[in-house]
C-alpha cells in the first residue's frame, strides 16, 4: 500500500510563480527601460525644451486633459442620470445607442469633423446659401482646428466611458433613497446633487480616469487639429529632431503623470467596491419617473446630441466618401494593409492572451504573493500612451538587435540586420504590453465565476493540474478568453501611436493607412479603411450594448 503526501502550498515548488514572474519582467521591460534611459541619458537640448517647448506643450496638455474631463463627465453623467430616473420617448435605444461612439476611434472622429466643418463642408456651405454669404470674410465660423475642436472631438468619443461608469452607479443606487430625499420635499434636481451623485462619485472617477488616459494617449487627432500635446511633443522630439534622449524624458514626465491617473483609478474601484452599495432587487430598480411636456422630448435631445456627435457624423461623413470610393476596396494597398493589420492584431491578441492567462492561472491556482505582484507588475503597461510605450519598446529591443548584430559581425563577418527592433515583433511586443491588463481582467472575471471547489473535485477523481487544466478549466473559459481575445483583437486593430512609430519602413496598417492619407489632406481616400475600422469597432460595442440590455440592466 503507498501513501502520498500532499506538501502544503507554501512547500510544494511550482514552475507557474517563476513563469509569472519572468512574463511580468518582460512586460515591464519597456517602462523600466525608460526611466533609465531618461537618467542617464544626454541632457544636450534639454534646456531649450524646459524654457520654450514643455511649458506651452504642458499647459494645453493640461488645459486638454482637463476641459475634456468637464465635458465628458456633464454629457456622460447627465445622460446616465436620465436613463436610469426618467421615462421618455425612445429611453432604451438612446440608452444603448449612447455607447456607440466607443467604436470610433479619436483620430478618425477629428478627420470626420474636420471634413464636416470645414469651409467646403455641409456645415459651411449651408450656412452661405442660407445666408448670401460668397467667401470666409463675409461671415465669422469657429474653427474645429483648435484647442476647442480637439475637446469637442475627444470628448464625443470618450464620454462613454464616464456614462458607463455612471449607469451602472444609478442603476444599483435603488429608488428607496432618492424617494426618501423626495419625501422630505426636495425635487428631482436637489436629489441628484444630494443623494445620486455623492454616492456614484468613485464610479464616476473611474470613467474620468479612463477620459484622461485617452486623452494622453492621443496623437492622431491633436496633430490633425493642430494642438501640441506632451504626448505630440515626444513624437516630434524624436522623429524631427532626432533625439530620443529628449523623446525619452518628456515620456518619463508622461509616466509620472499616468502613475498619478493609475493611482486616482485603483483607489476609485477600492471605494466603489468597499463603499458602494448592493444592487437592488427588479422591484426597487426600475420604477422610473415620467416626464411631462417638453420635458420628455428635451431628455430625448439631450441624449441623441452627444449620440449624434460622437457616431453618426463620423459614419456619415466617412460613410459617405466610401460609398463613393468602393472601388478602392479591392486595391492592393488597402488588402496589403488589412493583411498586416490581421497579422498584428491576431499575434498581439494571441500573445496578450496566453500571458494574461499566465498571471490569472497563477493566481488562481496559487494565491502567492509573488503571483499577485507579478500580475501588477506586468500590467504596468495600462494607460501607458502608444507613444511613450514606443520608445520604451525600441530601447531593449534595439540594444538586442545591437548586440547579436555585433557578435554575428565580429564571428561570422555578415550582419544580421534589425532582427527585432526593424520588424512587426516590435509592434506586437508594444501592443501586448499595452492591452494586457485589459485581457487579465476579462479571463479574471471568468475565473471568479468558478467555484473553486472545481479544481480540488477534478484533483479528487484522479487528475493531475495539467488534466484539470486543459480537461475542466479551459472548456469553461472559453467565452471568457474569446472575449479577451476579440477586445485585444479589436483594439490593436484601431491603435495608431504606438503603430505609426515601431513598423518598419513600408508597413502600413489599416489604422497607419488611415493617417498618412488624412495628414496628405486626402480624408476621402482614408474613408474605406476608415469604415473597415469602424465595423471592427463595433464588435465590442455590441457585446456592451447587449449585456446592457438584459433586463437587470435595464
Amino acid at each position: 500500500m503507498s501513501m502520498t503526501v500532499s506538501l502544503p502550498a507554501s512547500r510544494r515548488f511550482s514552475v507557474l510563480p517563476i513563469t509569472a514572474v519572468i512574463v511580468a519582467a518582460i512586460a515591464a521591460m519597456p517602462i523600466l527601460a525608460i526611466f533609465w534611459l531618461a537618467l542617464t541619458g544626454s541632457t544636450e537640448g534639454w534646456q531649450h525644451l524646459l524654457a520654450n517647448v514643455l511649458p506651452r506643450a504642458g499647459f494645453r496638455t493640461f488645459l486638454l486633459l482637463g476641459m475634456t474631463a468637464a465635458t465628458t463627465a456633464f454629457f456622460g453623467i447627465v445622460c446616465a442620470w436620465l436613463v436610469t430616473t426618467f421615462e421618455f420617448p425612445l429611453r432604451r435605444l438612446l440608452s444603448a445607442a449612447l455607447v456607440l461612439p466607443l467604436a470610433i476611434p479619436s483620430y478618425l472622429a477629428a478627420y470626420a469633423f474636420g471634413e464636416f466643418l470645414d469651409f467646403t463642408g455641409p456645415v459651411q456651405s449651408a450656412l452661405r446659401a442660407a445666408f448670401g454669404y460668397h467667401s470666409i470674410r463675409d461671415y465669422w465660423f469657429p474653427d474645429i482646428r483648435s484647442l476647442g475642436g480637439a475637446v469637442i472631438v475627444l470628448s464625443s468619443v470618450l464620454y462613454p466611458y464616464v456614462y458607463l461608469s455612471a449607469r451602472a452607479a444609478f442603476s444599483m443606487q435603488g429608488r428607496f433613497a432618492a424617494e426618501a430625499a423626495r419625501t422630505l420635499g426636495a425635487k428631482p434636481l436637489n436629489v441628484f446633487f444630494s443623494v445620486q451623485l455623492p454616492m456614484a462619485r468613485p464610479a464616476i472617477a473611474i470613467g474620468l480616469s479612463l477620459v484622461l488616459m485617452e486623452t494622453l494617449n492621443d496623437i492622431g487627432a491633436v496633430e490633425y487639429l493642430g494642438v501640441q500635446t506632451l504626448t505630440f511633443t515626444i513624437y516630434e522630439t524624436w522623429l524631427n529632431r532626432g533625439n530620443l534622449a529628449n523623446a525619452t524624458q518628456i515620456a518619463a514626465v508622461i509616466l509620472v503623470i499616468v502613475g498619478a491617473l493609475i493611482v486616482i483609478e485603483r483607489n476609485a474601484r477600492e471605494k466603489q467596491r468597499f463603499g458602494a452599495p448592493k444592487a437592488t432587487s427588479m422591484a426597487q430598480r426600475h420604477r422610473l419617473k415620467a416626464l411631462n411636456g417638453w420635458r420628455r422630448w428635451g431628455a430625448s435631445l439631450f441624449c441623441f446630441v452627444p449620440v449624434a456627435s460622437g457616431f453618426f457624423i463620423p459614419v456619415i461623413v466617412l460613410g459617405g466618401y466610401a460609398a463613393r470610393r468602393l472601388d478602392a476596396l479591392f486595391a492592393p494597398k488597402l488588402l496589403k494593409a488589412l493583411g498586416h493589420s490581421l497579422e498584428v492584431s491576431l499575434s498581439a491578441a494571441f500573445v496578450t492572451l496566453v500571458a494574461a492567462f499566465v498571471f490569472s492561472y497563477a493566481i488562481r491556482t496559487e494565491r502567492s504573493r509573488t503571483s499577485k505582484v507579478a500580475a501588477r507588475f506586468g500590467s504596468m503597461g495600462y494607460g501607458v500612451p502608444g507613444t511613450v510605450l514606443a520608445i520604451g519598446v525600441l530601447i531593449p529591443l534595439a540594444s538586442l538587435d545591437n548586440g547579436v548584430d555585433g557578435f554575428i559581425r565580429a564571428h561570422f563577418g555578415f550582419s544580421t540586420g534589425l532582427l527585432l527592433s526593424g520588424t512587426a515583433f516590435a509592434i506586437i511586443y508594444a501592443h501586448a504590453v499595452r492591452f494586457m491588463t485589459m485581457a487579465e481582467g476579462t479571463l479574471d472575471a471568468g475565473f471568479q465565476k468558478l467555484s473553486p471547489h472545481i479544481d480540488m473535485a477534478s484533483r479528487t477523481l484522479g487528475r493531475n493540474r495539467a488534466q484539470t487544466l486543459f480537461k475542466v478549466l479551459l472548456p469553461n473559459m472559453r467565452p471568457a478568453a474569446l472575449t479577451a481575445f476579440l477586445l485585444v483583437l479589436i483594439e490593436s486593430m484601431k491603435e495608431l501611436p504606438a503603430t505609426i512609430l515601431l513598423r518598419p519602413f513600408g508597413f502600413n496598417t489599416l489604422a497607419t493607412l488611415v493617417y498618412e492619407d488624412a495628414s496628405r489632406s486626402r480624408v476621402q481616400d482614408a474613408a474605406v479603411p476608415a469604415i473597415i475600422i469602424i465595423i471592427a469597432g463595433l464588435i465590442p460595442v455590441l457585446l456592451v450594448s447587449k449585456s446592457m440590455d438584459h433586463p437587470e440592466n435595464r
